[in-house]
Protein backbone atom coordinates (compact mmCIF):
# COMPACT_ATOMS: atom_id res chain seq x y z
CA UNK A 1 0.00 0.00 0.00
CA UNK A 2 1.68 3.65 -0.59
CA UNK A 3 0.43 7.03 0.14
CA UNK A 4 1.16 8.57 -2.90
CA UNK A 5 3.19 7.22 -5.79
CA UNK A 6 6.85 6.98 -5.63
CA UNK A 7 9.27 4.02 -6.13
CA UNK A 8 8.98 1.12 -4.36
CA UNK A 9 10.02 0.48 -1.20
CA UNK A 10 12.64 -2.00 -0.60
CA UNK A 11 11.98 -4.05 2.56
CA UNK A 12 14.53 -6.95 3.65
CA UNK A 13 12.08 -9.42 2.07
CA UNK A 14 11.94 -7.76 -1.26
CA UNK A 15 15.79 -7.70 -1.44
CA UNK A 16 15.88 -11.05 -0.72
CA UNK A 17 13.41 -11.89 -2.94
CA UNK A 18 15.26 -10.30 -5.79
CA UNK A 19 18.59 -11.30 -4.99
CA UNK A 20 17.33 -14.80 -5.48
CA UNK A 21 16.11 -13.89 -8.54
CA UNK A 22 19.13 -12.50 -10.01
CA UNK A 23 21.32 -15.32 -8.64
CA UNK A 24 19.10 -17.74 -9.99
CA UNK A 25 18.54 -15.94 -13.44
CA UNK A 26 22.70 -15.41 -13.94
CA UNK A 27 23.59 -19.08 -12.46
CA UNK A 28 20.52 -20.77 -15.27
CA UNK A 29 22.09 -18.22 -18.20
CA UNK A 30 25.87 -19.48 -16.97
CA UNK A 31 25.09 -22.99 -17.16
CA UNK A 32 22.95 -22.89 -20.61
CA UNK A 33 25.50 -21.13 -22.21
CA UNK A 34 28.87 -23.05 -20.52
CA UNK A 35 26.41 -26.48 -21.50
CA UNK A 36 25.80 -25.12 -25.15
CA UNK A 37 29.72 -24.63 -25.64
CA UNK A 38 30.74 -27.32 -24.12
CA UNK A 39 28.64 -29.80 -26.15
CA UNK A 40 27.69 -28.02 -29.57
CA UNK A 41 31.26 -26.23 -30.13
CA UNK A 42 30.08 -25.17 -33.50
CA UNK A 43 27.39 -22.94 -32.64
CA UNK A 44 27.89 -19.36 -32.71
CA UNK A 45 27.99 -17.43 -29.25
CA UNK A 46 25.39 -15.31 -30.77
CA UNK A 47 22.92 -18.00 -31.69
CA UNK A 48 23.80 -19.26 -28.15
CA UNK A 49 22.70 -16.13 -26.07
CA UNK A 50 19.35 -16.17 -28.23
CA UNK A 51 19.03 -19.56 -26.77
CA UNK A 52 19.92 -18.87 -23.45
CA UNK A 53 18.10 -16.06 -22.64
CA UNK A 54 14.53 -17.66 -24.84
CA UNK A 55 15.39 -20.76 -22.48
CA UNK A 56 15.68 -18.45 -19.10
CA UNK A 57 12.50 -16.20 -20.11
CA UNK A 58 10.31 -19.01 -21.24
CA UNK A 59 11.34 -20.77 -17.83
CA UNK A 60 10.68 -18.27 -15.38
CA UNK A 61 7.05 -17.38 -17.71
CA UNK A 62 5.99 -21.31 -16.51
CA UNK A 63 6.87 -20.77 -12.95
CA UNK A 64 5.18 -17.71 -12.70
CA UNK A 65 2.24 -19.29 -14.62
CA UNK A 66 2.10 -21.84 -11.52
CA UNK A 67 2.45 -19.93 -8.44
CA UNK A 68 -0.99 -18.67 -8.55
CA UNK A 69 -2.76 -22.17 -8.32
CA UNK A 70 0.12 -23.49 -6.14
CA UNK A 71 -0.60 -21.13 -3.68
CA UNK A 72 -4.22 -21.82 -3.76
CA UNK A 73 -3.31 -25.31 -3.29
CA UNK A 74 -0.60 -25.03 -0.48
CA UNK A 75 -0.50 -21.81 1.51
CA UNK A 76 3.47 -21.96 2.27
CA UNK A 77 3.69 -20.93 -1.72
CA UNK A 78 2.53 -17.08 -1.04
CA UNK A 79 5.72 -15.51 -0.20
CA UNK A 80 6.81 -16.58 -3.33
CA UNK A 81 3.37 -14.84 -5.03
CA UNK A 82 4.31 -11.83 -2.55
CA UNK A 83 6.33 -10.29 -4.86
CA UNK A 84 5.57 -12.20 -8.21
CA UNK A 85 5.19 -8.70 -10.39
CA UNK A 86 8.92 -8.65 -9.87
CA UNK A 87 9.17 -11.85 -11.70
CA UNK A 88 7.23 -10.35 -14.71
CA UNK A 89 9.51 -7.77 -15.13
CA UNK A 90 12.82 -9.95 -15.19
CA UNK A 91 10.68 -11.79 -17.53
CA UNK A 92 9.58 -9.77 -20.03
CA UNK A 93 14.19 -8.11 -19.59
CA UNK A 94 15.20 -11.37 -20.55
CA UNK A 95 12.40 -11.40 -23.67
CA UNK A 96 13.40 -8.73 -24.66
CA UNK A 97 16.94 -9.70 -24.89
CA UNK A 98 16.58 -12.42 -26.45
CA UNK A 99 14.76 -10.80 -29.32
CA UNK A 100 16.91 -7.45 -29.61
CA UNK A 101 19.91 -10.65 -30.34
CA UNK A 102 17.60 -12.22 -32.81
CA UNK A 103 16.74 -8.83 -34.52
CA UNK A 104 20.58 -8.07 -34.82
CA UNK A 105 21.17 -11.54 -35.85
CA UNK A 106 18.85 -12.19 -38.67
CA UNK A 107 17.02 -9.09 -39.51
CA UNK A 108 19.49 -5.99 -38.78
CA UNK A 109 21.67 -6.43 -42.07
CA UNK A 110 19.65 -6.84 -44.76
CA UNK A 111 18.02 -3.91 -46.73
CA UNK A 112 14.39 -4.21 -44.87
CA UNK A 113 13.64 -2.73 -41.72
CA UNK A 114 13.83 -5.05 -39.03
CA UNK A 115 10.55 -4.62 -37.86
CA UNK A 116 8.88 -5.36 -41.18
CA UNK A 117 11.32 -8.37 -41.49
CA UNK A 118 10.30 -10.06 -38.12
CA UNK A 119 6.64 -10.56 -39.74
CA UNK A 120 7.81 -11.45 -43.37
CA UNK A 121 11.34 -13.50 -43.29
CA UNK A 122 11.91 -16.78 -41.60
CA UNK A 123 14.80 -16.33 -39.77
CA UNK A 124 16.10 -19.77 -41.42
CA UNK A 125 13.85 -22.02 -39.94
CA UNK A 126 11.40 -25.26 -41.48
CA UNK A 127 8.43 -23.84 -41.67
CA UNK A 128 8.89 -20.30 -43.72
CA UNK A 129 5.33 -20.26 -44.57
CA UNK A 130 4.28 -19.47 -40.86
CA UNK A 131 4.87 -16.47 -38.84
CA UNK A 132 6.65 -17.73 -35.28
CA UNK A 133 8.45 -14.42 -35.24
CA UNK A 134 5.43 -12.62 -35.42
CA UNK A 135 3.38 -14.31 -32.20
CA UNK A 136 6.63 -13.82 -30.36
CA UNK A 137 6.91 -10.17 -31.11
CA UNK A 138 2.75 -9.75 -30.03
CA UNK A 139 3.77 -11.68 -26.62
CA UNK A 140 7.18 -9.70 -26.12
CA UNK A 141 4.50 -6.30 -26.58
CA UNK A 142 1.90 -7.74 -24.12
CA UNK A 143 5.21 -8.47 -21.50
CA UNK A 144 5.83 -4.62 -21.94
CA UNK A 145 2.79 -3.41 -21.49
CA UNK A 146 2.26 -5.60 -17.70
CA UNK A 147 5.70 -4.47 -17.03
CA UNK A 148 4.86 -0.76 -17.70
CA UNK A 149 1.84 -0.95 -15.64
CA UNK A 150 3.47 -3.31 -12.62
CA UNK A 151 3.70 -0.28 -10.34
CA UNK A 152 0.50 0.18 -8.12
CA UNK A 153 0.29 3.77 -9.60
CA UNK A 154 -1.25 1.98 -12.70
CA UNK A 155 -3.26 -0.44 -10.80
CA UNK A 156 -5.01 2.80 -8.83
CA UNK A 157 -5.62 4.72 -11.61
CA UNK A 158 -7.25 1.75 -13.81
CA UNK A 159 -8.66 0.46 -10.84
CA UNK A 160 -8.54 -3.07 -9.34
CA UNK A 161 -10.60 -4.68 -11.97
CA UNK A 162 -9.32 -3.17 -15.10
CA UNK A 163 -5.65 -3.49 -14.29
CA UNK A 164 -6.77 -7.32 -13.18
CA UNK A 165 -7.89 -8.01 -16.96
CA UNK A 166 -5.48 -6.36 -18.20
CA UNK A 167 -2.62 -8.57 -16.52
CA UNK A 168 -4.76 -11.28 -17.35
CA UNK A 169 -3.43 -11.34 -20.78
CA UNK A 170 -0.12 -13.26 -19.62
CA UNK A 171 -2.27 -15.95 -20.55
CA UNK A 172 -2.48 -14.58 -24.22
CA UNK A 173 0.85 -14.25 -24.30
CA UNK A 174 1.82 -17.49 -22.93
CA UNK A 175 -0.07 -19.40 -26.13
CA UNK A 176 1.64 -17.00 -28.32
CA UNK A 177 4.94 -17.81 -26.76
CA UNK A 178 4.09 -21.23 -27.09
CA UNK A 179 2.93 -20.88 -30.85
CA UNK A 180 6.06 -19.23 -31.69
CA UNK A 181 8.68 -22.53 -29.55
CA UNK A 182 6.11 -24.86 -31.43
CA UNK A 183 6.89 -23.34 -35.37
CA UNK A 184 9.66 -21.88 -34.53
CA UNK A 185 13.45 -23.19 -32.86
CA UNK A 186 11.11 -26.68 -32.45
CA UNK A 187 10.90 -27.06 -36.09
CA UNK A 188 14.75 -26.83 -36.47
CA UNK A 189 15.94 -29.04 -34.10
CA UNK A 190 15.70 -32.59 -34.60
CA UNK A 191 15.91 -33.53 -30.70
CA UNK A 192 12.42 -34.92 -29.02
CA UNK A 193 13.97 -33.36 -26.01
CA UNK A 194 12.94 -29.59 -26.56
CA UNK A 195 9.57 -30.35 -27.42
CA UNK A 196 9.12 -33.05 -24.53
CA UNK A 197 10.20 -30.33 -21.91
CA UNK A 198 7.91 -27.85 -23.57
CA UNK A 199 4.97 -29.76 -23.35
CA UNK A 200 5.57 -30.87 -20.07
CA UNK A 201 5.99 -27.32 -18.80
CA UNK A 202 2.26 -26.46 -21.12
CA UNK A 203 0.69 -29.30 -19.07
CA UNK A 204 1.94 -28.78 -15.37
CA UNK A 205 0.31 -24.86 -16.46
CA UNK A 206 -2.94 -26.21 -17.41
CA UNK A 207 -3.15 -28.95 -14.66
CA UNK A 208 -2.17 -27.44 -11.96
CA UNK A 209 -4.69 -24.42 -13.10
CA UNK A 210 -7.08 -26.99 -13.58
CA UNK A 211 -6.23 -28.71 -9.89
CA UNK A 212 -6.94 -25.56 -7.92
CA UNK A 213 -10.03 -24.65 -10.03
CA UNK A 214 -11.31 -27.94 -8.97
CA UNK A 215 -10.13 -27.35 -5.50
CA UNK A 216 -11.90 -23.79 -5.23
CA UNK A 217 -14.87 -24.71 -6.76
CA UNK A 218 -15.16 -27.57 -4.00
CA UNK A 219 -14.65 -24.69 -1.07
CA UNK A 220 -17.29 -22.59 -2.87
CA UNK A 221 -20.35 -24.92 -3.53
CA UNK A 222 -19.48 -26.06 0.23
CA UNK A 223 -19.44 -22.52 1.54
CA UNK A 224 -22.16 -21.17 -0.77
CA UNK A 225 -25.13 -19.95 0.43
CA UNK A 226 -28.48 -19.09 -0.81
CA UNK A 227 -32.36 -19.29 -0.29
CA UNK A 228 -34.17 -22.04 -2.15
CA UNK A 229 -31.99 -24.94 -2.51
CA UNK A 230 -31.50 -25.97 1.74
CA UNK A 231 -34.11 -24.99 4.50
CA UNK A 232 -32.11 -24.05 6.24
CA UNK A 233 -30.74 -21.00 4.34
CA UNK A 234 -34.41 -19.56 3.72
CA UNK A 235 -34.67 -15.87 4.18
CA UNK A 236 -34.71 -14.22 7.58
CA UNK A 237 -36.57 -11.61 8.53
CA UNK A 238 -35.35 -8.27 6.66
CA UNK A 239 -33.70 -10.66 4.17
CA UNK A 240 -30.56 -12.12 5.98
CA UNK A 241 -29.32 -15.14 5.28
CA UNK A 242 -27.92 -18.45 7.91
CA UNK A 243 -24.35 -18.37 6.62
CA UNK A 244 -22.64 -20.57 9.66
CA UNK A 245 -23.38 -21.27 13.37
CA UNK A 246 -21.83 -18.60 15.61
CA UNK A 247 -19.53 -21.77 17.03
CA UNK A 248 -18.40 -22.43 13.77
CA UNK A 249 -16.27 -18.97 13.77
CA UNK A 250 -12.79 -18.89 15.56
CA UNK A 251 -11.69 -15.70 17.01
CA UNK A 252 -9.06 -13.26 14.73
CA UNK A 253 -9.72 -16.07 11.83
CA UNK A 254 -12.00 -15.48 8.90
CA UNK A 255 -14.52 -17.40 7.61
CA UNK A 256 -15.14 -17.63 3.86
CA UNK A 257 -18.56 -17.72 2.42
CA UNK A 258 -20.20 -17.21 -0.36
CA UNK A 259 -23.33 -15.27 -0.39
CA UNK A 260 -26.06 -14.24 -3.22
CA UNK A 261 -22.92 -14.27 -5.64
CA UNK A 262 -20.83 -12.31 -3.58
CA UNK A 263 -17.48 -13.64 -1.69
CA UNK A 264 -17.57 -12.84 1.98
CA UNK A 265 -15.27 -12.90 4.83
CA UNK A 266 -16.88 -13.67 8.22
CA UNK A 267 -15.23 -12.50 11.06
CA UNK A 268 -14.94 -12.93 14.87
CA UNK A 269 -13.34 -10.37 16.63
CA UNK A 270 -12.63 -8.82 20.36
CA UNK A 271 -14.23 -11.54 22.51
CA UNK A 272 -18.12 -10.75 21.11
CA UNK A 273 -18.33 -9.07 18.25
CA UNK A 274 -18.64 -10.29 14.45
CA UNK A 275 -18.51 -8.49 11.27
CA UNK A 276 -18.58 -9.48 7.70
CA UNK A 277 -16.93 -7.64 4.73
CA UNK A 278 -16.43 -7.98 1.68
CA UNK A 279 -14.12 -11.72 0.76
CA UNK A 280 -12.23 -10.04 -2.39
CA UNK A 281 -9.35 -7.69 -1.65
CA UNK A 282 -9.17 -3.92 -3.48
CA UNK A 283 -5.83 -4.06 -4.43
CA UNK A 284 -5.66 -7.28 -7.20
CA UNK A 285 -8.86 -9.24 -5.87
CA UNK A 286 -6.88 -11.58 -3.40
CA UNK A 287 -8.68 -14.00 -1.27
CA UNK A 288 -9.11 -11.97 1.96
CA UNK A 289 -11.23 -14.49 3.60
CA UNK A 290 -8.10 -16.56 3.63
CA UNK A 291 -5.65 -13.72 5.47
CA UNK A 292 -5.24 -12.85 9.24
CA UNK A 293 -6.49 -10.38 11.51
CA UNK A 294 -3.43 -8.58 12.59
CA UNK A 295 -3.15 -5.17 14.55
CA UNK A 296 -7.34 -4.71 14.42
CA UNK A 297 -7.32 -5.11 10.67
CA UNK A 298 -8.15 -7.79 8.17
CA UNK A 299 -5.23 -8.51 5.77
CA UNK A 300 -4.74 -10.42 3.15
CA UNK A 301 -2.60 -13.01 2.12
CA UNK A 302 -1.35 -12.14 -1.29
CA UNK A 303 0.32 -8.77 -0.60
CA UNK A 304 -0.93 -7.54 3.20
CA UNK A 305 -3.20 -4.99 1.99
CA UNK A 306 -5.37 -4.60 5.42
CA UNK A 307 -8.66 -3.44 6.33
CA UNK A 308 -10.73 -2.72 9.34
CA UNK A 309 -14.02 -5.46 9.49
CA UNK A 310 -16.55 -2.50 11.00
CA UNK A 311 -16.44 -0.62 7.96
CA UNK A 312 -14.31 -1.74 5.25
CA UNK A 313 -11.40 0.98 5.30
CA UNK A 314 -7.84 0.84 5.49
CA UNK A 315 -6.38 2.35 8.49
CA UNK A 316 -5.43 5.82 7.79
CA UNK A 317 -3.48 7.25 6.39
CA UNK A 318 -4.21 4.29 3.35
CA UNK A 319 -7.62 4.96 1.67
CA UNK A 320 -8.47 1.52 -0.09
CA UNK A 321 -12.00 0.24 0.80
CA UNK A 322 -14.11 -2.87 0.15
CA UNK A 323 -17.75 -3.62 0.70
CA UNK A 324 -19.58 -4.01 4.20
CA UNK A 325 -22.61 -6.40 5.03
CA UNK A 326 -25.01 -6.09 7.98
CA UNK A 327 -24.70 -9.24 10.54
CA UNK A 328 -26.81 -10.12 12.84
CA UNK A 329 -26.57 -13.27 15.49
CA UNK A 330 -30.01 -15.44 16.10
CA UNK A 331 -30.44 -18.76 17.09
CA UNK A 332 -26.99 -20.18 18.13
CA UNK A 333 -26.40 -18.93 13.72
CA UNK A 334 -24.73 -15.89 11.83
CA UNK A 335 -26.99 -14.59 9.89
CA UNK A 336 -26.19 -12.00 6.64
CA UNK A 337 -28.19 -9.52 4.37
CA UNK A 338 -26.65 -10.37 1.01
CA UNK A 339 -26.58 -7.30 -0.18
CA UNK A 340 -23.68 -4.90 0.32
CA UNK A 341 -23.57 -1.83 1.40
CA UNK A 342 -21.24 0.74 -0.76
CA UNK A 343 -17.39 0.07 0.08
CA UNK A 344 -16.25 1.96 3.80
CA UNK A 345 -19.80 2.17 4.77
CA UNK A 346 -19.64 1.52 8.58
CA UNK A 347 -21.84 -1.78 10.09
CA UNK A 348 -22.13 -2.72 13.57
CA UNK A 349 -20.81 -5.84 14.44
CA UNK A 350 -23.07 -8.24 15.78
CA UNK A 351 -22.86 -9.14 19.22
CA UNK A 352 -22.54 -12.64 20.65
CA UNK A 353 -24.31 -13.07 24.11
Amino acid sequence: MSVSYKAVGWNAFKKRYDLVLIVAIVAFLAVFVGAGMAFFPKITFEILLIRAFAAAGITLLHFILVIGPMARLDRRWLPLLYNRRHLGVAMFLLGLFHAAVAVVTYHAGGTVNPIVSIFTLDAGTTMSSFPFQAFGFVALLILFVMAATSHDFWLANLTAPVWKTLHMLVYVAYVCLVVHVAFGILQAETSPFYAAVMGAGLLAVAGLHLLAGWKQAGIDAELTVSPGEDPSAELGAGGFLPVCAVDDLVENEPLGVTVGGERVAVLRYEGNRISAVSGVCQHQNGPLAEGKFVLGCLTCPWHGYQYKPEDGTSPEPFTEKIPTFAVKVADGRVWIDPTPHPAGTRVEPALVN
